[in-house]
């Protein structure tokens, strides 16, 4: 059994002729879903003006999301202590259901996040093709079905991120950077893989791809990542990335 089937949930779609069991469902697996657990009873209280009026059927899944994404609930649990790449992983997992496909995905939303703010991120996630064609304005976001992944690369990465809980591997690095450099960021600090003289070099396309996500990364998102390795890391990281330019 894959994570994704380990962690694949009933859908759950809400509309109009929904009851209130039906949308007090939909309200727990969205709070597991995006928050990856229940709030706390002072976090409900900042999000019960938006619950009320989902139980209420005044508003839908799409607009309860947004709300929650945007509320300082979410935004203190994922956003304020992590790098924009890592938070924008997450809020791939979260609001999407799968894990960024590539560099150029992230670098678009880095951009978004960094011109227009994280809530306009967030916005545009939910506006997002992805999000339409597979959840439209009723249904909570959930893992993807194998077949609809864009390549075997992303399905591996989601199935990675499913698994983990969220701050077992730092705040910093992106299952991407970590799964091209062999990584093992268990507990937040980072370990490169040993590269010795005689190994064969990392192939140029796994570099290239290295190159370019470490590139969507801020100088002080680069320097929160070179915190977590030790020195001798970084002169590893150091030989990897001079491969790329060699």
């Amino acid at each position: 059994m894959t994570a994704i089937d380990e962690f694949a949930v009933k859908e759950i779609t809400v509309s109009r002729q929904s009851s209130g069991e039906e949308r007090q469902a939909a309200l727990y697996q969205i709070y597991a879903q995006v928050l990856e657990r229940q709030p706390y009873r002072f976090e409900r209280k900042k999000l019960a003006k938006f619950e009320v009026e989902f139980l209420r059927n005044k508003i839908g899944v799409k607009r309860f999301l947004r709300e929650l994404g945007h509320s300082e609930v979410y935004l203190n649990e994922f956003y304020y202590n992590s790098s924009n790449p890592k938070f924008i992983e997450l809020c791939f997992k979260h609001f999407i259901g799968r894990a960024p496909s590539d560099a150029e995905e992230m670098r678009y939303y880095c951009d978004v996040l960094m011109r227009r703010g994280v809530k306009a991120m967030i916005t545009a996630l939910l506006d997002s093709e992805d999000y339409i064609k597979h959840f439209g304005c009723f249904t909570v976001p959930h893992a993807w079905t194998e077949e609809n992944y864009p390549s075997p690369k992303t399905f591996w990465e989601t199935e990675v991120l499913l698994r983990e809980l969220h701050g077992q591997r730092g705040w910093i690095v992106p299952t991407m950077i970590w799964h091209d450099l062999h990584l093992d960021c268990n507990g937040g600090s980072c370990s490169l893989p040993e590269v010795s003289s005689k190994e064969r070099p990392a192939p140029p396309a796994e570099l290239d791809a290295l190159h370019q996500v470490l590139s969507t990364m801020g100088a002080q998102d680069l320097e929160q990542f070179a915190s977590t390795l030790s020195a001798a890391e970084r002169d590893k990281l150091r030989h990897l990335l001079m491969q790329t330019v060699s």
